[in-house]
């Protein structure tokens, strides 16, 4: 992801709390696994780790799990078991980075209509989009023998994960449990997965939400995304104005 300085979020707990507000990732790996695609995506919730205990520039480790029947899954395996004899063996780390993008869902074009300030002077204007998103880049690895340490790390991951997605990203008091379904029907479902934990080696965020643009062609785009009168555009312009007012703070203090 091209990370031009202006639109480039390094501070990392602010990258943290947006992988924890939109957990959705594409997971993509590069694996030379005949007959599967050398490249390979997959969209996965993600659960984030990181110690009470570390230090702020400790980067932490990503949770999650995948369908066994998945293509992408398939390839990872192929390339675990020919690293050694012991085919049942897990888990295994990838020999090869991955990468894995979160992308806020409040994005959205911009039109050169919106630039008030230099549209009517020079017509030197250009549309765009506007949006935020954090890249993650890590070892993997695949819990996927059907043995304990499995087990245990696939009912931790998703006990964890649904107890994120229903206090934080729904808000329920009283959350839907794993606990609440039959044992017998998540150990059978349990079966048809495996566990993925991803070590973070490298993290960046982009918020490319028009502040490059002069104060008052980013005033225009902050009016007209208030006036489409939607949540999304209501949503926008509070990030565009938030990101534009960070822009002037931090160019002030290097000044």
């Amino acid at each position: 992801m091209y990370l031009r300085p202006v639109h480039a979020e390094h501070a990392i707990s602010t990258l943290r709390a947006f992988i924890r507000a939109n957990p959705l990732g594409v997971f993509t790996t590069a694996i030379d696994a005949p007959p599967f695609p050398f490249l390979q995506s997959s969209h996965i919730p993600w659960v984030l780790d990181v110690p009470e205990d570390a230090e702020e520039e400790h980067l932490g480790t990503l949770r999650g799990h995948m369908a066994r029947a998945n293509p992408q899954v398939k390839a990872m395996i192929a390339e675990l078991t020919s690293q050694s004899s012991g085919a049942g063996a897990s888990p295994r780390t990838l020999s090869r980075d991955v990468l894995v993008l979160f992308t806020a869902p409040e994005h959205h074009y911009v039109t050169p209509k919106f630039y008030t300030e230099t549209k009517p002077v020079t017509g030197k204007v250009v549309p765009t989009w506007n949006y935020a998103a954090v890249q993650v880049y890590g070892r993997a690895t695949v819990h996927y023998a059907a043995n304990g340490e499995t087990d245990a790390f696939l009912s931790r991951s998703l006990r964890d994960l649904s107890h994120l997605s229903e206090t934080e990203i729904m808000g329920f008091e009283r959350p839907w449990s794993v606990d609440d379904a039959p044992e017998s029907f998540v150990r059978l479902l349990k079966k048809a997965i495996v566990g993925v934990e991803v070590e973070i080696r490298d993290m960046g965020g982009k918020w490319k939400m028009s502040q490059e643009l002069c104060e008052g062609d980013r005033e225009g785009v902050v009016a007209g995304f208030k006036a489409m009168g939607s949540e999304r555009g209501k949503s926008i312009a509070e990030t565009v104005q938030e990101r534009g007012e960070l822009a002037a703070r931090q160019k002030s203090t290097m000044g």
